[in-house]
């Protein structure tokens, strides 16, 4: 057990490394509880327990300053100032298809529906959201 504890450690540190993402440290951690337990001389079940254990408390404790972190580091953008404005529909919204766009501030947008509803050529509707180069809207 010793190797794989070792194992463990190194694989989970390396893709944390690589990733840089928080999503395999509490592993890592959990992981140094195991082989602390195994250097104690404990069964495998109960180092498999105590890897388990620390890993979820690990996650647990983390998760939630993670999200905070992350997502106090949203940058608005200019394009923000469309969200509850009005846009007129250019090419027929059609999420089954993936078409549609709109026009708003003297620029088209590629545009999906929140609620999958069809939107006709003229027709209005209110921007909910922005993801990546699309706009979200509501008729």
């Amino acid at each position: 057990m010793l190797w794989v504890w070792i194992g463990l450690i190194v694989v989970t540190a390396a893709v944390e490394a690589a990733t840089v993402q928080l999503v395999t440290v509490w592993f890592a951690v959990g992981g140094v509880a195991g082989l602390i337990a195994y250097a104690a001389g404990l069964e495998i079940w109960l180092q498999i327990l105590i890897f388990a254990i620390v890993s979820a408390v690990a996650l647990a404790v983390t998760r939630p300053l993670v999200k905070k972190f992350t997502n106090g580091r949203r940058m608005p953008t200019n394009a923000d100032r469309f969200i509850g404005e009005k846009a007129v529909v250019t090419e027929k919204i059609e999420n089954d298809l993936s078409k549609g766009a709109v026009k708003i501030g003297g620029l088209e947008w590629t545009a999906r529906s929140v609620d999958s509803e069809t939107a006709e050529v003229g027709e209005q509707v209110t921007v909910e959201a922005i993801e990546g180069a699309k706009l979200i809207v509501r008729k």
